[in-house]
């Protein structure tokens, strides 16, 4: 006897737990995004005037900003769409690519700037350090409301996680910017420039390494982190009449949005659909899985005797 049991976690929110909707996520993405763009024009035009590779980098990786949050707002819409023809999870995927072009924009202006830093360290130019001063204050407020922003919306959504490290990493990078703005202004010294841009590089490339790793584990099917496979098999061979667990997989869909499938089998005459919500249960409650699809089938006799015999009253689980 077979016994398939969906259990499906579309009241999840996917990746919405802690309250805030999708449409919520949208809204603050997008008064970010206004913010951003407005003070980037702002930060080219001063940062050429200034000629400060730390201003101009900053620019450059607003830019990135802009970007990434462009990116989140589509991948949202595109998320959203309902399952459809080929694809049965719908495109929910879509956040998932987004944080993977995120984190690689934010490697690739890593070594960028660590490239153009190293050229100014040998030669250094002169930067108006005043300019760099007031404008990198006016940088910091400017990020911080739009960190601000960003941290209200879902961040558990690997898609904003993306957006909100490139918020983030801005608002750090303006920071060194503002302390090497005074540096030179009140000593002279236009490495500091530079300094400030390696700083900015190494903050850059621990964000975006942390994101396509993150990304790269969905792409690859892995289990979300933090969740044992061998031990949701134990403790499922371990419930009342479970004989075996096999063809055991979890993975996600994308962030937020866990799935399992597995084969049990149980002893002849066991309720399959009993021991079925069971493990539903066990793995909701225990590891936040709603969405399970469980194949439950009777064992067969051979199957009882090599349990007898080479795991005696152990649990078994492949």
């Amino acid at each position: 006897m077979a016994d398939h049991g969906h259990g499906h976690g579309h009241d999840q929110g996917h990746g919405h737990g802690h309250g805030v909707s999708p449409t919520a996520d949208r809204r603050l993405l997008t008064a970010a995004l206004l913010l951003i763009v407005t003070f980037m024009a702002v930060e080219v035009a001063i940062g050429v005037i200034a000629d400060s590779l730390a201003l101009i980098s900053d620019a450059g990786h607003m830019l990135t900003d802009a970007i990434a949050i462009v990116l989140a707002l589509v991948a949202m819409r595109i998320a959203a769409r309902p399952p459809q023809g080929g694809f049965t999870y719908g495109l929910k995927r879509a956040e998932i690519i987004s944080a993977q072009l995120n984190g690689i924009t934010l490697l690739l202006l890593s070594a960028y700037f660590v490239y153009e830093a190293a050229h100014r360290l040998v030669t250094p130019p002169e930067v108006e350090g005043v300019y760099v001063v007031v404008t990198g204050l006016a940088g910091i407020a400017v990020n911080i409301a739009a960190t601000w922003l960003l941290a209200r919306a879902d961040r558990g959504s690997l898609n904003v996680e993306g957006a909100f490290q490139h918020i983030l990493n801005d608002l750090y990078a303006f920071i060194a910017t503002t302390i090497a703005g005074l540096v030179i202004w009140l000593t002279g010294w236009g490495r500091a420039d530079a300094v400030a841009a390696l700083v900015v590089a190494a903050l850059m490339l621990k964000a975006g390494w942390r994101l396509v790793r993150a990304s790269a584990r969905v792409f690859m099917e892995a289990a979300p982190a933090g969740i044992n496979p061998a031990e949701i098999g134990r403790r499922t061979a371990a419930l009342d009449a479970v004989v075996e667990v096999h063809d055991l997989h979890v993975w996600e869909v994308t962030s937020g949005y866990p799935a399992l499938s597995a084969h049990i089998l149980v002893a002849p005459g066991a309720d399959c659909h009993a021991v079925r919500l069971a493990a539903e249960r066990l793995v909701h409650e225990e590891y936040g899985i709603r969405h399970t699809t469980l194949q439950v089938d009777h064992a067969s006799p051979d199957v009882l005797t090599i349990g007898r015999t080479e795991q005696r009253h152990a649990n078994h689980c492949e």
